[in-house]
């Protein structure tokens, strides 16, 4: 049997994550000041109930104008259908999920148990190091 790599291989196990109960303004902030494009929304339990993008953000401009400054909480503005992987996926499976979606992240659980997640660039870095090593284990040929 094929001992293949595992999402939980590659993927980041510190991951910024908000609360629904967060105000959006926060949210905004928070996403620029981690450099993020997008944080899984946990609860109490530390389980994923939605995700936060900047797509979803650009509600705010949408919804508001000038003298009307949109206000709500992270629960109002973000996605609810979240596609979660395990950690025990192999990492070719989850790299084919990539080629069928426009999300750059999928948050990685143990059970419901948010406990990374992983990027596309995550999944660059896998076939990195797949190549490497089938580069590193080829025998060159018989003088």
């Amino acid at each position: 049997m094929l001992n293949l790599p595992k999402v939980s291989d590659f993927m980041d196990t510190v991951v910024q994550t908000l609360s629904p109960d967060t105000q959006i303004l926060d949210a905004v902030d928070f996403l620029l000041a981690k450099h993020v494009t997008g944080a899984p929304v946990v609860d109490g339990d530390n389980r994923v109930v939605g995700i936060l993008t900047e797509k979803d953000c650009l509600q705010l401009l949408a919804a508001g104008s000038d003298a009307d400054v949109p206000k709500g909480t992270v629960a109002g503005f973000m996605s609810t259908e979240v596609q979660t992987i395990p950690k025990s996926m192999n990492i070719y499976f989850c790299a084919g999920l990539f080629l069928n979606t426009t999300v750059r992240r999928f948050p990685v659980v143990d059970g419901k148990t948010l406990v990374g997640a992983i990027t596309r660039f995550d999944i660059l870095r896998a076939i990195q190091k797949e190549l490497h090593r089938k580069k590193d284990s080829v025998i060159p040929p018989s003088a």
